[in-house]
């Protein structure tokens, strides 16, 4: 009985001190980005230049309109062409 009782304290106290060692760190989370890039419409505005000056502003505001939406269209591709394809 004196041996059985020493053999069960002795599991005990290992047992609870396996409980005290420390954990390996949790692996970092992996983030995962689900949809496409936030677009907004290309829009233009109306123009009616009256001059050669007026002409030039439009001409410079109409580049820079379509540049902005081509970028835009750039990184909705872009994102595309990161994504795994899924197979049909």
């Amino acid at each position: 009985m004196t041996r059985l009782l020493l053999t069960g304290a002795l599991s005990l106290c290992l047992l609870l001190l396996a409980g005290c060692m420390s954990a390996p760190p949790l692996p970092e989370p992996v983030v995962i980005v689900t949809g496409c890039p936030v677009v907004t419409r290309c829009s233009l505005l109306p123009a009616a230049p009256h001059s050669n000056e007026g002409l030039s502003d439009d001409s410079d505001y109409l580049l820079s309109a379509w540049a902005e939406c081509a970028a835009q269209v750039d990184a909705v591709y872009q994102h595309q062409q990161q994504q795994p394809r899924a197979d049909p």
